[in-house]
Parts: structure tokens; C-alpha cells; sequence
């Protein structure tokens, strides 16, 4: 039982040295993250519906 007590303290003690962001960077790279997904969803949607067009046109 002392392993996991001692590795919860080590692993409190890490965390102490984490830089975390505020939450205006939060906030920032959430809707970064969002826009991106957004527009890689758009991105595949066109090419998809493209592909699908030329394959009807084919079968």
C-alpha cells in the first residue's frame, strides 16, 4: 500500500510543476480546436460528395 501512497505524492508533487494555462488561453485554444475540426469536416465532406458524384457517374 505504501507504493501507491508514494506515488500519489510523487505524482501531486508533478503536477505542482505544470504550467497551466489561464483560462483565456483555454477559452482561445478550445474554439481553435473547434474551427479546425470544423473546417477538416467541411474539407472531407466536399471531397467525399465529389467522389460520390464520380462514382455514380461511373456505376
Amino acid at each position: 500500500m505504501s507504493r501507491i501512497t508514494e506515488y500519489l505524492k510523487e505524482t501531486r508533487g508533478e503536477l505542482r510543476h505544470v504550467n497551466w494555462p489561464t483560462r483565456k488561453q483555454a477559452s482561445v485554444f478550445t474554439a481553435l480546436v473547434v474551427a479546425v475540426s470544423l473546417i477538416t469536416a467541411a474539407y472531407l465532406g466536399v471531397f467525399d460528395y465529389l467522389f460520390s458524384l464520380i462514382l455514380r457517374q461511373i456505376f
